[in-house]
Parts: C-alpha cells; structure tokens; sequence
C-alpha cells in the first residue's frame, strides 16, 4: 500500500506539472492575442485597450474576448494543478509515514505549492493582475522539473535528527514563506520592467506600475512575520539539537541576511523617497537571497543543514 502511495504521489506530481505547463501555455495565448488585438485597434485609429481592467470594453476587437477566455481557461488550470499538486504532497506524507518535508525534493514542491496558492489568493482580490501569472508560472515550473529530475527522492523516512515535531513547525512556516516571497519578488522584477520603459509593447500588457507595486507590498507584509516566525523556530530547534540557538551556520547566515534584506525593504517601501524603484531592488535582492539559500547553500555549501541536501 505505501509503495502505491508513493507511486500516485509520483504521478499526481507529474500530472500537475503538466497542468502548469498547459497553463503558462494559455497565458501565453493570452499575450499574443492581446497584442494583436490591440495593434488591430490602434490600426484603425481607435483607443488602446485598458489593461488595468479584467473586463472587456464594449469596443473592443473579438481578439479581446478570445484573451479573456485564454486567460481565465489558465487560472481555471491553475487551480486543477493546485488541486493535483496538493493531493501529490498528501500521498508523499502517507507514503513516506512522516510529514513530507524531509528533502530537497519535497520542500521544493511544497515552496511552489504556497507561491501557486499565494498567487490565487492575490488574483481573486486583483483580477486584473491576471497577467503576471504567465510569470509566477514559469520558476514554478522551472522548479518543479527540477525537483522532479535532480533533486528527486525516493519516499523513505528521514534521519534521525530531522525526526522531530520541530520539521512540521519550522520546515512548514519557512517552505509557505519562500513559496509566498516567490510572488513578490516576481511583481517586483516586472515593476521594474515596466518602469525601466524597456520592452514597453510587451510591459504595456502587464498590470500598472502602481498595481505590481501594491501586490509585491501585501504578499511580503504577509510573508515576512511568517520567515520571522520559521527563524525564531529554527533557533529553538537548533537549541534542543545542537545544544546553542545560533553558530552562524552557512544557511543560518544567509537566512539572516535574508530577513534583513525584507525588513529593510519594508522599511524602504514605507519611505516616499524609495517607494518608486529603490524598494523594488531591495526586494528583488531578497528573493535573490532566497533562491541563493535554496540552492547554493543547501547544495554545495557543507554545514549543519547538509543533511537537507539531495538525499
């Protein structure tokens, strides 16, 4: 029974890797259609669409309702593989008997879970950010390909100093952070972009800069009292195992600078004169350390945490 669980879990996985695939494909459609749409319209003399609203305009081209139905055919999939991809997880738990977040493996499936679920919450408040999930898609998928070839690992329990009720407290809130810091960091690029005027036929179809601005704001101040939270356990855990709360560990280290990283972009988005373009750097340089934490550190980098490596 424990091996078909895990041979479900497998498939289940891969199944929602190619619901996300099929839905960055949808998304995609949406641009294109939304750029011809729009160059038929200014064409003939008429006003440019409005990308700020998720309905179509009364005069806009049949082009524009085929990108609403694209669109909303990509989130309907997106929900489909979060459905998948949480049932994966469950079955993985069931498999391994434990909490499944005992590898690289599976907290990278866990991450893009809470960056798919981040994005849905966001998208139901903001409809009409409904085209930067083309971009929240791809390092999902990008990560999961990853976590489903290299970083693949067979469901078995974990070593013994990871067999502790501490890996449901610390390794759950630290995954839902990364995963929720995932979304941020992508509107904060795409901010960026769109005010660099860089690109502006292709940046003219994401939301405003005011809008990215706004969605990178309320998912990091949701986010950061969660990383917060998953340090301060991961020092309490760290006491009871290694007997100190801190020893300046690689990953502790970087996990450190990461917090810094947010709580001063926080603090920058809070000041008028870094809200426009400076916070967004800093923002994007803290998903940077994020990633960087993620693979560099737990991959390469010989530590305590080694033990959260491939295996």
């Amino acid at each position: 029974m424990l091996s078909e669980f895990a041979l479900y879990s497998d498939r289940l996985f891969m199944a929602a890797v190619s619901v996300y695939v099929l839905a960055m494909v949808l998304h995609g459609a949406e641009y294109a259609v939304q750029r011809s749409a729009k160059a038929v319209l200014v064409g003939a003399g008429g006003p440019a669409l409005d990308t700020r609203s998720d309905e179509p305009r009364p005069d806009a081209p049949a082009g524009r309702s085929r990108a609403e139905r694209f669109g909303r055919m990509g989130v309907s999939l997106v929900v489909l593989g979060a459905v998948l991809h949480a049932a994966s997880i469950v079955l993985r738990g069931l498999a391994a008997q434990r909490w499944p977040l005992g590898n690289m493996y599976e907290f990278t499936s866990a991450i893009c879970l809470a960056a798919i679920v981040a994005w849905l919450v966001m998208l139901r408040r903001s409809p009409a950010a409904r085209p930067v999930g083309l971009f929240v898609l791809l390092p999902v998928v990008i990560l999961l390909f990853l976590g489903g070839t290299v970083l693949y690992a067979p469901a078995a329990p974990v070593m013994p100093a990871l067999q502790s009720y501490w890996l449901v407290v610390h390794v759950t809130t630290v995954s839902i952070a990364s995963g929720l810091l995932m979304v941020p960091g992508v509107a904060s690029l795409l901010f960026l972009l769109r005010r660099s005027g860089r690109l502006a036929d292709f940046a003219d179809k994401l939301p405003s800069a005011d809008a990215l601005d706004r969605l990178a704001y309320r998912v990091t101040i949701v986010a950061f009292p969660l990383y917060t939270f998953a340090i301060m356990a991961g020092a309490i855990w760290a006491e009871a195992a290694w007997g100190r709360f801190w020893g300046w560990d690689p990953k502790e280290t970087v996990a450190f600078v990461a917090w810094v990283i947010y709580a001063a972009y926080l603090h920058a988005r809070a000041t008028a004169g870094w809200r426009n373009g400076p916070a967004a750097w800093v923002n994007v340089a803290g998903f940077a350390a994020i990633v960087f934490n993620f693979f560099f550190i737990n991959m390469v980098v010989s530590g305590l945490h080694s033990y959260a490596g491939l295996g």
